[in-house]
């Protein structure tokens, strides 16, 4: 393994900074890579080729037969055919590259993050940003030691409609924020049980494995239900559920509890998931003035109602935010509606639907190279992370978690600060020192 994939000399780190800081003109063109793109990823690919001005320069895939669809579906779109790559260390070698976006499986994105960042390019990281608590502070530290822009994709924080509720809700339209809920509902089927078997043709698992230990493949360890998987995934609380627990942590206005409590299991199915399919964790704060605050968040797999109208009239997903005050409530609808029931009559109060687009911001401060204008900063996407890691780690422990902000550990629980990181497969080691 030749450590120039993946540790950046000081001439190619400067050489990628000079290259992003000369991008102060809205008319210079954003060469962008994107990185791990059968699912998530294919949206990345969506949004840039809509962008003016920006370039999809390279698809990165250790899947060879995904790769190659996806080059040609960017030909087909009138762009100029993306370089190919299955090795993400390979691509970074390329100066001309200003920006890559990653949408590769949990337990890839800090590494590749930092590699990144080492290499002078700006990141777009799809949620969750990390895979554990002790990533969580590297990617930061990573960002900020190489000036790197680096946006997470929790695309709620673009969403014109939910800027405006948080705003709203610090100017005081329900009164006092003392509560949220975080509801994550998805009607998700069994994913049964699948024997070992060799690896697709022109699947570099290796290189899919990265970090995560050395296991045979099977197709539920491998694409979308590696989510169930905890060498990879951080189950429906880190998938779908970063989104809600970002939005509440936001709207309540605090950062780290003192208090993670989680209790849940897997319901129902005999299969090979590993993570909880049904899961409630609660939250203790102490929010402005040394005043508690409470947050609640919920997975169910199957089966549910709907809540305050979230999901609309028909059977289906319930996804988003309620927010509890002293004068009334506020409920969010996925990333982009919001509405209002005002004092003890419950009156219909403020409400509006419109969206954002995150990749936009992110391209947006490429150019500006103001960090200030993110609307995902790394570092808030990394808090929220972390409530989802501690909740994770509540149940796996299966007992209630003292949090220390300032030192950062468990108070008194040796076994839960050990889940705060892992044993890295060498070399797809995330370093002590970023």
């Amino acid at each position: 393994m030749n450590r120039r994939y993946f540790i950046m000399s000081s001439a190619a780190v400067a050489a990628g900074a000079m290259r992003a800081s000369a991008l102060a003109s809205p008319n210079d063109t954003v060469r962008v890579a994107c990185v791990g793109v059968r699912g998530q990823g294919n949206s990345h690919i969506k949004q840039y080729a809509g962008m003016p001005n920006v370039e999809i320069a390279a698809i990165c895939d250790v899947d060879e037969s995904v790769m190659a669809r996806r080059i040609d579906e960017v030909e087909k779109l009138g762009r100029p055919r993306p370089a190919a790559f299955t090795d993400f260390r390979k691509l970074l070698e390329d100066k001309s590259i200003d920006a890559v976006s990653i949408a590769t499986p949990n337990h890839w994105h800090t590494l590749q993050t930092i590699w990144a960042c080492q290499a002078g390019k700006d990141v777009y990281v799809e949620k969750p940003c990390s895979h554990n608590l002790f990533e969580s502070r590297q990617i930061v530290a990573a960002a900020r030691k190489y000036n790197r822009i680096v946006q997470h994709g929790t695309n709620s924080r673009s969403g014109e409609a939910l800027r405006e509720a948080m705003q709203k809700m610090r100017e005081g339209l329900i009164g006092e924020v003392y509560m949220a809920r975080g509801l994550c509902f998805k009607w998700r089927n069994t994913i049964g049980r699948k024997p070992a078997a060799p690896a697709p043709s022109g699947v570099h698992y290796d290189l899919w494995l990265g970090p995560a230990p050395k296991r045979d493949f099977t197709e539920n360890r491998f694409h979308y239900n590696w989510h169930w998987f905890w060498d990879y995934g951080n189950g429906d609380f880190g998938n779908q559920g970063i989104h809600e627990v970002d939005i509440a942590r936001w709207g309540l206005d605090v950062t780290y509890p003192t208090k993670v409590s989680a209790i849940g299991g897997h319901f129902m199915f005999d299969d090979d998931q590993e993570t909880p399919n049904t899961l409630t964790v609660t939250y203790e704060f102490n929010g402005t003035g040394k005043k508690k605050k409470m947050l609640v968040f919920e997975v169910r797999h199957w089966i549910s109602n709907h809540e305050a109208g979230i999901g609309g009239d028909k059977p289906g997903n319930t996804v988003g935010n309620i927010f509890y005050g002293s004068e009334g409530y506020v409920v969010i609808d996925g990333y982009g509606k919001y509405w209002t029931y005002l004092g003890k009559d419950q009156k219909p109060g403020l409400a509006r639907a419109a969206g954002g687009n995150n990749w936009a911001n992110f391209i947006d401060v490429v150019r500006s190279r103001k960090q200030p204008d993110l609307n995902a900063d790394v570092a808030e996407g990394a808090a929220s992370c972390d409530l989802m890691h501690l909740g994770n780690i509540s149940y796996l422990t299966g007992r209630t978690l003292h949090f220390d902000e300032q030192a950062r550990k468990c108070v008194g629980d040796d076994e839960a600060n050990k889940m705060f990181t892992r044993n890295y497969r060498k070399p797809f080691v995330v370093p002590e020192k970023v």
